[in-house]
């Protein structure tokens, strides 16, 4: 896709649909995803749709009136914040002498400019390759093309279409193993740090809901924050400091959205399955986006989906902290419903813009973190350097003292305050 190219961005709004979020707030995200691939809006607009048309979605009066939007507006690319079958993009690009692209291409096109790591070019390309293979009958002016041959080459009169498709799917069979490779790494990544004293907190929410901004803001990295949707897509994890916690990992997701493409979610569920081993999951949520409890809906079904959070009960196998998000952007009545509305839930308000609100959501993972510690005296020679360096670097010391020579040499006595996480390693180190 041509970035700088003019673009009409449409949202249809089908009557027989119920959505989560109003047609309004659709067409802004819409238009939001299309800046974040570099076109220029030239015009936007909702189509209320009483009845979807097959072989074009849209009714053929309002096929007209799009055609005569792109001659007034110069429009050279048609976006339908919608699911168009390859049939109806066809019959669109056809009528309207345009590129014509639905939800699905668009993310995927942002997915494929983001992506930064090998694993994230793998899963963008198994998802394209699976949105590409059901729209080859678009793709091709040469289908009545035929190629003999034989084996592997393909049989006598294998039209090019059904070439193109059997070399789609050896492709993505390749990239598929490769990404099974890449889980299992994973997997290992995530029991050696289940196995570290370290532990993990995971940033989740809605796409633009702040996640990277906040990260750079208790790392002091420099990850990608722009006002764009879909600005994080590979996993980037840092070392933070909590008061009384020496060190925990805190790991900045790829943003959760309404309608994620099927193929994007099966690809990017090794991304995402960095939430399940997490201690604390962080739902920063953007609360001056008008939808926020729509968002909120959304990343929960998501979470739902990981097996996270159990589907009839709403409750979650991981404490969720909620992080609620762009406070600085609120007006004062609202931001004081909320203040007090926060002390009732396990919630935290701030601006990572700002940094207003951070120091809170220090202390308070912190204290979740070190829920249940218990105080310890334990003896340790003076020459088990190894062991007292690691009750300094993940425990609170408390006090500690010399005592006299006894028959096991010169000791010292710490008292420590340790998590039960904590009490566990301190055991396996000591056996």
């Amino acid at each position: 896709m041509t970035r700088g190219a003019r673009a009409l961005v449409l949202c249809p709004d089908i009557r027989a649909l119920r959505y989560d979020i109003d047609a309004g707030e659709r067409l802004e995200e819409a238009c939001g995803l299309a800046l974040a691939i570099g076109v220029v809006i030239a015009h936007a607009a909702i189509l209320p749709i009483r009845q979807m048309q097959p072989n074009t979605l849209f009714g053929s009066g309002q096929v007209e009136k799009i055609a005569v939007w792109c001659e007034q507006h110069e429009a050279e690319l048609v976006i339908v914040d919608g699911a168009l079958t390859p049939i109806q993009q066809r019959n669109l690009e056809t009528r309207l002498k345009r590129k014509v692209i639905d939800r699905t291409g668009l993310i995927l096109e942002i997915f494929g400019e983001r992506a930064a790591t090998a694993e994230g070019r793998l899963q963008v390309e198994l998802a394209h390759l699976d949105y590409q293979q059901s729209r080859l009958v678009r793709s091709w002016t040469h289908l009545e093309r035929q190629r003999g041959g034989f084996g592997f080459l393909g049989g006598p009169g294998e039209t090019q279409i059904e070439a193109d498709r059997r070399m789609i799917r050896q492709r993505m069979g390749r990239l598929r193993r490769e990404l099974e490779q890449v889980r299992k790494t994973r997997a290992l990544h995530r029991e050696r740090r289940g196995r570290a004293p370290w532990p993990v907190i995971a940033l989740v929410g809605y796409t633009n809901a702040g996640k990277s901004t906040l990260f750079n803001r208790l790392t002091g990295a420099d990850v990608m924050a722009e006002d764009l949707l879909f600005a994080t897509l590979d996993p980037t994890m840092r070392a933070i400091r909590l008061p009384g916690v020496e060190k925990a990992i805190l790991s900045d997701t790829v943003g959760f959205i309404s309608d994620l493409p099927t193929q994007l979610v099966a690809a990017f569920r090794a991304t995402l399955e960095e939430v399940t081993g997490a201690d604390i999951i962080c739902h920063v949520r953007d609360m001056a986006n008008p939808s926020h409890a729509a968002q909120k809906k959304q990343v929960m079904d998501v979470l739902a989906d990981l097996g996270v959070v159990d589907d009839t009960t709403g409750i979650s196998a991981i404490p969720i902290l909620e992080v609620w998000n762009k406070c600085d952007l609120l007006p004062a009545d609202v931001r004081a419903e909320l203040t007090e509305a926060a002390e009732g839930q396990v919630a935290v308000m701030l601006s990572a813009a700002t940094g207003e609100g951070v120091a809170a959501l220090e202390e308070q993972l912190a204290t979740m973190l070190t829920g249940g510690a218990q105080e310890i005296t334990v003896m340790l020679p003076l020459s088990d350097g190894r062991r007292m360096a690691w009750l300094h670097a993940h425990g609170e010391v408390i006090a500690e003292a010399d005592v006299a020579d006894g028959e096991s040499g010169p000791q010292r006595r710490v008292t420590v305050r340790l998590n039960p996480k904590e009490l566990g390693q301190f055991a396996a180190l000591s056996a």
